[in-house]
């Protein structure tokens, strides 16, 4: 399998390279050349199989480069050793006769970032000494809170390798921030930046296609990358688990195999939910894809009108994972709709650089609506979501997961469709306490408490236990204390490698 950019002006590359780049030259996104397809016999299969053997057996068909047996050592170091602490990885849990919950945060930092970021410093290294690189990688993270944490566990102290992770000073939790804030390792850097996501996104995206910037790096030994989901190496093991959900589902006797299944998926930078699109393509047997926004819904107008308006107010909701207005992976799924017309992607991505819009015509729309479906949930509707499930259900479901559940039944109330359908949850409920703890208890019950009380409150009441992770974070030591201005993310990294 080779890759080949977004943009067109770059060379088609194997998946190491696609690896180590992680963008192309030319700004663009790689993805495959060569569509893959699993019929359903194969895909039957899968329920006899451990999560990790499932994982495999996905990625070897993308990752051709590496053996079978590097992909079985890939696959073992991410999700063996107890990192995870569900057995099953990612597992599927029965909320209705006709919903079930796909738990993705069963891994170090509890949130679903750990699937694909527990995984890619295995890629990476041995990408690293497939195509010969002398160079270290630097690893270069904007987050809106989860990757940051996900990425700094995984390449803590991965030799060739530094990390530099970007985050929204005011724009993220208070676990979130002391999740970043208190990470160990002899190569890795956190930075506040003085905005929100999308500028640390934007000036991150500017170092990378700063090609003067990038030579004066590689004359010092260093090569950037990145482990945001623009790299294929980080959105190719999120396929898996929607493979991995539908064949627990078939497992036990919910649907029959070749039954289609929706798939629900809080979404923000489309990472996500365009995996469970590559899956779609490849065989699974997926109705529609429904795409859950918060209060910032630029994508569920783009999936309603076709037209992408960034230009819009920046909210802070209490699905700060979602807070993001450019979602840089639906660049990936317009070359796939278009047919690969790399000409009409950056026309349009020119277009919301420079205006903040972009259109496509109505012929793609339509494709698209054939494919997603889409609505948000505003901050009220969430926590009253959160509520009702804990009452109905007694089942705890952090701010993210209720997006997507309140979303599901938007859908199901204006489609009548009730398709079994499948909400990816994407944070443990602790992660997002205060939020979880105000929805549950009500608003009494946090006033003047810190995210740190709440966390004992919330394990008190519903008597879940708090994940490890997220243990006594608070008196831990805050080993990173930089803070950059938006514009000055360029020169931020170029401190911390130079000096």
């Amino acid at each position: 399998m080779r890759y080949e950019s977004t943009r067109g002006h770059s060379p088609v590359v194997s998946s190491a390279e696609a690896i180590t780049k992680g963008i192309a030259p030319d700004g663009g996104l790689y993805v495959p050349t060569e569509k893959v397809s699993i019929d359903l016999s194969k895909i039957e299969a899968l329920s006899s199989l451990s999560y990790p053997e499932r994982a495999t057996f996905v990625l070897k068909h993308f990752l051709t480069d590496f053996s079978d047996d590097e992909l079985i050592q890939c696959v073992d170091a991410a999700y063996g050793n107890s990192n995870f602490s569900s057995p099953d990885v990612a597992p599927v849990k029965p909320l209705t006769d006709n919903t079930a919950i796909l738990e993705l945060w069963h891994g170090p930092t509890c949130a679903f970032k750990d699937m694909a970021l527990q995984i890619l410093p295995q890629f990476l290294v041995r990408s690293l000494t497939k195509t010969g690189e002398a160079s270290e990688i630097v690893i270069l993270v904007a987050t809106s809170g989860d990757t940051g944490k996900a990425a700094l566990e995984g390449f803590a102290n991965v030799p060739g390798t530094s990390i530099i992770v970007f985050f929204p000073q005011q724009g993220v939790s208070e676990v979130q921030r002391l999740q970043m804030l208190t990470q160990e390792g002899k190569n890795v850097y956190v930075v506040g930046v003085k905005g929100n996501f999308d500028d640390a996104q934007t000036g991150v995206k500017k170092v990378f296609s700063d090609q003067e910037f990038a030579a004066l790096l590689a004359n010092k030994g260093f090569r950037l990358s990145s482990a945001n989901s623009i790299n294929w190496g980080r959105l190719v093991p999120q396929i898996v688990y929607y493979f991995s959900a539908y064949a627990d589902i078939v497992k036990n006797g919910t649907v029959k195999n070749g039954e289609s299944i929706n798939f629900v998926v809080p979404t923000g930078n489309f990472g996500n939910i365009l995996a469970g699109y590559y899956a779609k393509s490849m065989g699974l047997p997926v109705n529609r894809l429904i795409c859950a926004s918060n209060t910032n819904n630029v994508l569920t107008d783009f999936i309603r009108t076709g037209t992408y308006n960034r230009k819009r107010e920046f909210f802070k909701t209490n699905s700060p994972s979602m807070d993001i207005l450019i979602s840089s992976n639906l660049e990936r799924l317009l070359y796939e709709l278009t047919g690969k017309q790399s000409d009409k992607i950056n026309e349009w991505m020119t277009q919301l650089k420079s205006t903040g819009i972009y259109r496509v015509d109505s012929d793609l729309l339509d494709l698209i609506q054939q494919h997603f479906w889409s609505d948000y949930a505003t901050d009220e509707e969430t926590l009253d979501t959160i509520h009702k499930v804990w009452l109905d259900h007694n089942y705890l479901m952090d701010t993210h997961t209720a997006v997507a559940m309140n979303v599901l039944e938007k859908y199901r109330a204006a489609t009548g469709d009730n398709t079994y359908s499948v909400v990816a949850s994407t944070a443990s409920p602790f992660k997002f306490n205060g939020s979880v703890t105000k929805a549950i208890l009500g608003e009494k019950a946090v006033s003047g408490k810190s995210e740190f009380a709440l966390l004992n409150d919330l394990a008190s009441f519903t008597n879940w236990s708090i994940p490890v992770g997220l243990r006594n974070l608070d008196k831990r030591p805050v080993l990173h204390q930089r803070l950059t201005n938006k514009d000055e993310i360029g020169n931020s990294v170029k401190n911390i490698l130079i000096g």
